[in-house]
């Protein structure tokens, strides 16, 4: 397996550069992407790149079925990636709740009223 940092992730979904993937990254050797690299991901897809919110989801769904891809917590993920596409809360919002819930946890605290929104926040 292989580790996949946010800029090569990036960069093949926008098309800027797929060599990599499409070259070194094979169901036998996977890539792995962290969750930490998702959230970045969808940072920058709406942040640098200005993708609509479904352009975002429909990347975020061609890596959870990517067969040459490991997708860390990817229940969670794709939870979040739910959340996003029904417009309930930010794809960031959703895994920290997700996660939490995965770790146990009753609820998560918040200072965030958007995050409220979701099942798993309570505003501190």
């Amino acid at each position: 397996m292989i580790g996949l940092d946010t800029n090569i992730l990036v960069r093949y979904l926008a098309q800027d550069d797929t060599e990599i993937i499409e070259s070194r990254i094979t169901e036998e050797n996977p890539g792995f992407i962290s969750v930490v690299a998702m959230v970045e991901t969808v940072w920058v897809l709406d942040r640098a790149y200005g993708l609509a919110v479904s352009e975002i989801v429909a990347a975020l769904e061609r890596i959870l079925q990517a067969d040459t891809l490991v997708v860390e917590s990817e229940q969670e993920v794709f939870t979040a990636t739910m959340v996003l596409k029904e417009g309930r809360g930010s794809f960031a919002d959703a895994l920290i709740g997700a996660l939490g819930a995965k770790a146990g946890c009753a609820r998560t605290l918040t200072f965030d009223k958007s995050a409220v929104r979701l099942p798993s926040f309570e505003l501190a």
